[in-house]
C-alpha cells in the first residue's frame, strides 16, 4: 500500500491523520458537536450546518468524497482538531 494511504480499524482511508469521508458522514459528525442542520437550506449539492453558541455557518459539499484541504478548512472553521475530529467518527 502507498506510504500516503493507510487503512484504519474502521476502513476510512487515511493521508497523515485526516480521513477521506462523504460531505453527509462529515455533517453527521458536526452534529455530535453542536452544529444544527438548517432546514430550507442547503438545498441541492451543500449541506448548510448552524452551531448558535459560536455564530458558525459551515457549508458543506453533499460529495461522496471531500478532499483533505477542504475537510480541513471546515474543521478549522469549526474550531475542531483534527485527532477529535477522528474521534468522533
Amino acid at each position: 500500500m502507498a506510504k500516503d494511504k493507510v487503512e484504519t480499524q474502521r476502513g476510512y482511508r487515511m493521508s497523515g491523520k485526516l480521513p477521506v469521508l462523504s460531505g453527509r458522514k462529515v455533517a453527521q459528525v458536526l452534529r455530535k458537536v453542536g452544529f444544527e442542520g438548517l432546514p430550507g437550506r442547503g438545498k441541492g449539492s451543500h449541506i448548510v450546518v448552524f452551531r448558535e453558541r459560536t455564530k458558525t455557518l459551515l457549508t458543506i459539499p453533499d460529495r461522496r468524497e471531500l478532499r483533505r484541504g477542504l475537510l480541513r478548512a471546515l474543521l478549522r472553521q469549526a474550531d475542531l482538531s483534527v485527532e477529535d475530529f477522528v474521534e468522533l467518527l
